[in-house]
């Protein structure tokens, strides 16, 4: 395995780091931990409740599909075989907690980093990894931590918006941070004018400024991607100041100001948010989970039997 996670870095990226969108180069592809064989065995052995699979409209089907199933008795590779085939896409959350090689892993991602970037101190470390069709679209949508995309197979083209007015209404950021729910933006095509488009290929990633938009459309071919996501002070700070916002407008009919996230201001909003989150308000806000509905059945196309429906 290479000694390296990053590759061809330069002194843009420690610069850029975080502030805007970089495309960066990693030998994240040519890891054991992503072969097929290695993909194939995490699947078979993953706890259900730290994984989606989803199935969604394919090309030509008319009718709207977004339903949640489980990955039955097949084998890892005819899981992968049937993504391939359309209309799924299996994200496996929560991988730390899941096998220890991939925390692993990511504390190495996370050192490299700070080693390269000057003053980058973080916490709070996630991974996943995402599996998607052929064709397959990840709608318009922002997160609330540091993210970065790693594509391990197959291409993806990724669009990145400003994170500022009109294409991330203050508004809506704080319905996200209130809700979890990351899909809560409105998209506009003629967003698309300002968008910096991006082709990603296998041994890319890419990282941007905080809660930028973005939406992501897969190449006409099976897609592997990891996500990582990460916390610093300065965005732990924004991010309670957000809640905090959203707090006030929603439940105290105040239209609540930016602010700076320092000061007693800040400390006053930090005390409203850390109350709400003890409070009855805070789990009847957050996402649910969808039911699982049907299971994957063997086939050499797409085939999915319907199950009585069940929550994880």
């Amino acid at each position: 395995m290479p000694d390296t996670i990053f590759r061809n870095w330069s002194s843009d990226f420690s610069r850029d780091w975080g502030r805007k969108p970089i495309r960066i180069d990693h030998t994240l592809s040519q890891n054991d931990l992503f072969s097929k064989e290695a993909l194939a065995e995490l699947i078979e052995r993953y706890p259900i409740e730290h994984y989606s699979l989803m199935r969604t409209s394919s090309r030509g089907e008319e009718k709207k599909i977004w339903r949640r199933g489980e990955v039955g008795g097949l084998s890892g590779h005819e899981v992968m075989a049937q993504i391939a085939s359309g209309g799924l896409w299996l994200q496996l959350r929560e991988l730390k907690l899941v096998d220890k090689r991939y925390n692993d892993l990511l504390q190495s991602i996370y050192a490299e980093a700070r080693e390269r970037v000057p003053g980058f101190h973080s916490f709070g470390h996630e991974m996943g990894i995402l599996i998607s069709s052929p064709n397959a679209k990840a709608h318009y949508h922002a997160d609330l931590p540091g993210q970065a995309l790693w594509q391990i197979l197959g291409r993806k083209r990724v669009y990145i918006y400003p994170a500022a007015e009109p294409y991330l209404p203050q508004v809506e950021l704080e319905k996200i941070a209130l809700t979890g729910l990351e899909s809560a933006l409105r998209y506009d095509p003629e967003f698309d004018r300002d968008a910096l488009v991006l082709d990603l290929e296998p041994g890319q990633m890419l990282t941007w400024e905080l809660n930028a938009p973005h939406r992501v459309e897969n190449h006409d071919e099976l897609s592997v991607s990891m996500t990582t996501e990460h916390w610093t002070e300065e965005i732990r700070r924004e991010q309670m100041m957000t809640v905090a916002n959203g707090i006030l407008r929603k439940h105290f009919g105040v239209k609540p100001k930016r602010g700076s996230a320092d000061g007693p201001a800040f400390w006053a909003k930090a005390a409203l948010q850390a109350g709400w989150r003890r409070s009855p308000w805070y789990k009847r806000e957050q996402r649910k989970m969808m039911p699982v509905d049907f299971r994957l059945a063997p086939g050499t196309t797409t085939t999915i039997v319907d199950i009585p429906a069940y929550v994880v």
